[in-house]
């Protein structure tokens, strides 16, 4: 038999470590090459990592809750001599963290006690009767001492009524919410963060203090495109079966100036500036916690509005369910944020590193303005909203920074009422 290790995975451009959240498999165990044996966090993902090899879990080299740089040994696998370059996989059995196949179960018996895990609250003989649980459940619920009978109570969102992680996890946090209530009777609520408010925390501050931020402020006039909109909206759904919104017309303006201004599509490597090739935009998402997560649209310059709309819709969506993949979240080289869909007006963005720019929308707003025409000048009503441009002045320079909105807001203000969606 030899031996092999199993290092921490890079999970994305700027993401240099993750934490170990749990192990699904305990040291002894035998794994199949792609099989699910642990979940790592980072501040973008919540992510299962994959046996590199098949095998026996010969020793288990970071702990729960451990920070691992990326690149480092987690764990030693034990495998077969003539697999050690090349393993194959276990024939016929399907991942347990996603598999909730009670026929396969029933099937391949030798298999049961790997599937459901040392902590099953499920006998095999009683599968008919009770739910099954991934291993991920089960491991959560062990480590905050959710009983048998609690699980049983969860109502799972998954098809066929399954528990998921995010069902467990939003089960616990209520339940904590509700035994600090208890215990502070009348006093101030005490809330703790969870784990992605504190990565965002630090993030935050990191990126304040790894670059100099600066704002700049433009009004545009988004008149045509409001009405645009207003007029295809309702066609474009009955044809594409889904909305359009405002952000597919922000994205393609954005890209449209980062071609003008390639020096705004870079990234700060030490004292080395990266000039990207490719247009990949970021577009921060509210999640229903409050926390934000930012999926990115790969080669946006390339995509017209109807697929630019399908990609942010689909992006979305995935982000609300807990869906989005490492690969989804990574590679962004300029960030949009659309703040006006909280109904604010302005604000001062931070800056997603190692990005050197992030944009902000406001809300659209109906204000009086100064209308020229060959006749003369006159007062209008029109549709405003202002753009705030964060960027790192320590390679972006006033004038960059400054041209740069002004160019997303006269892409903005120019667009073509006769575009064919």
């Amino acid at each position: 038999m030899a031996t092999v290790e199993m290092v921490m995975p890079k999970m994305g451009e700027s993401i240099m470590e993750g934490t170990i959240l749990s192990w699904l498999k305990k040291e002894g165990d035998l794994i199949e090459q792609d099989e699910s044996v642990l979940e790592v966090a980072t501040d973008k993902v919540d992510t299962e990592v994959p046996a590199t090899h098949a095998g026996v879990l010969k020793k288990i080299l970071a702990k729960e809750g451990e920070i691992i740089e990326v690149g480092k040994p987690i764990a030693i696998i034990e495998v077969k001599e003539d697999e050690s370059d090349d393993p194959d996989p276990l024939p016929e059995l399907d991942n347990p963290s996603v598999s909730d196949d009670k026929e396969l179960l029933q099937d391949v018996p030798e298999y049961t006690s790997l599937i459901l895990g040392k902590a099953s609250y499920d006998d095999p003989a009683n599968l008919e009767e009770k739910r099954f649980y991934s291993p991920l459940v089960q491991s959560i619920a062990n480590q905050e001492n959710v009983s048998a009978g609690e699980l049983a109570e969860i109502s799972g969102t998954a098809k066929g009524g399954r528990v998921t992680k995010k069902d467990i996890l939003d089960y616990i946090s209520k339940r904590e919410a509700t035994q600090i209530a208890s215990e502070a009777g009348q006093t101030d609520e005490i809330l703790e963060m969870d784990r992605m408010r504190k990565m965002i925390a630090q993030r935050m501050l990191d990126s304040k203090n790894i670059s100099a931020h600066v704002t700049s402020f433009v009004e545009a006039d988004l008149t045509n495109i409001v009405l645009y909109r207003n007029k295809i909206k309702d066609a474009f759904q009955a044809k594409q079966g889904e909305k359009i919104t405002f952000t597919p017309f922000f994205i393609e303006a954005i890209a449209k100036a980062l071609k003008d201004f390639p020096m705004m599509n870079i990234s700060v490597e030490g004292d080395k500036i990266i000039k990207k090739k490719a247009i990949n935009i970021g577009v921060a998402v509210a999640l229903a916690n409050g926390n934000l997560i930012v999926p990115v649209i790969k080669n946006a310059d390339k995509l017209d509005l109807v697929g630019l709309s399908k990609k942010i819709n689909e992006l979305a969506i995935r982000a609300r369910e807990n869906r989005l993949s490492a690969e989804e979240l990574k590679g962004g080289t300029y960030t949009l944020s659309n703040i006006g869909s909280f109904g604010n007006i302005m604000g001062t963005p931070i800056i997603v590193q190692p990005q050197v720019g992030i944009l902000a929308v406001g809300t659209i707003t109906k204000k009086p303005a100064v209308i020229e025409s060959p006749t003369g000048d006159m007062i209008g009503i029109r549709h405003k909203m202002i753009l705030s441009h964060s960027y790192d002045h320590r390679v972006v320079d006033g004038a960059l920074g400054g041209m740069f909105v002004k160019k997303v807001a006269d892409y903005l203000e120019s667009f073509d009422m006769k575009t064919v969606i």
